[in-house]
């Protein structure tokens, strides 16, 4: 450990390693907390249903939010139909993806992508994309792979511009078994050890108020966790962040892990003095 170093704790859960070896290479003292895994739907009717609506020829967009999830419902749709028949299905309708991670899945797949949502990618820019390509989904059977839980604003906006929204969750956030980490990470944060505070994800906000609060904290974590610096990988994290009265000092643009370490490390030291 760097004794001048400033000492960073990340929530990220799925590329610890990654996120460990960044903090590290930026000259920070990482602390990895495991705060959530990720749980497939077994035996998912709700998939099921959406395949057969599919093959009757009633889906006509379909969009695929993060990569983890299009792989995770091609393998639940494997359950119940052949893979190449899903595919196939998928051809003949119009494809959005919300960002890089699903384009790279559906290009392996060979299924033809109409809209991408351009940086920092979010529902906000799948809705702007349509607009301003002026595709209608008014009377459109829209079907949305949800990631982790449901996104109501993106179904809403839809909704209002006269779609009918079909929900798919393939896979759903859960505590991790062992809470240990998470439970001291937060005594950590009220006693000061830490400088900065790094989420990747909207969910590990839940998940720390959640534990904060069995641990009888939660407004003591919210005090002093606004007295770090908060880092945020990208505006659905912020969002999260503010709605729940924490000050978001840095956001990375892009939103990614890699510029969010770098960029957040180089101007912790101005951001943390203003701060005081």
């Amino acid at each position: 450990m760097n004794p001048s170093a400033l000492n960073v704790c990340s929530f990220e859960s799925r590329k610890r390693d990654a996120m460990t070896s960044l903090i590290e290479r930026n000259q920070g003292n990482p602390t990895l907390v495991h705060s959530m895994d990720e749980i497939p739907l077994e035996d998912n009717a709700q998939v099921k249903s959406f395949c057969e609506k599919l093959f009757r020829g009633e889906i006509d967009v379909i969009v695929f939010m993060t990569g983890v999830g299009a792989t995770a419902l091609l393998n639940a749709a494997e359950l119940y139909f052949p893979r190449e028949q899903v595919l196939a299905a998928f051809r003949k309708i119009i494809v959005v993806v919300r960002g890089p991670k699903p384009t790279v899945v559906l290009r392996n797949w060979e299924v033809p992508i109409h809209y991408s949502a351009p940086e920092p990618n979010t529902w906000h820019e799948i809705i702007s994309v349509l607009d301003d390509k002026k595709f209608s989904v008014t009377g459109k059977h829209i079907a949305v792979q949800e990631y982790g839980k449901p996104v109501e604003e993106f179904y809403k906006a839809l909704r209002n511009r006269g779609a009918q929204v079909l929900p798919i969750a393939v896979y759903r956030w859960a505590l991790p078994d062992d809470t240990s980490g998470l439970r001291n990470a937060i005594h950590a944060t009220i006693r000061g050890d830490y400088n900065v505070l790094m989420f990747t994800s909207a969910q590990q906000i839940t998940h720390v108020l959640q534990i904060a609060e069995e641990e009888q904290v939660k407004e003591d974590w919210l005090l002093a966790a606004s007295k770090t610096m908060i880092a945020s990988v990208g505006p659905t994290c912020t969002e999260a962040l503010q709605e729940v009265g924490l000050p978001v000092d840095f956001e990375s643009s892009p939103p990614k892990m890699g510029p969010l370490v770098k960029d957040a490390l180089q101007a912790a030291p101005e951001i943390l003095s203003r701060k005081g």
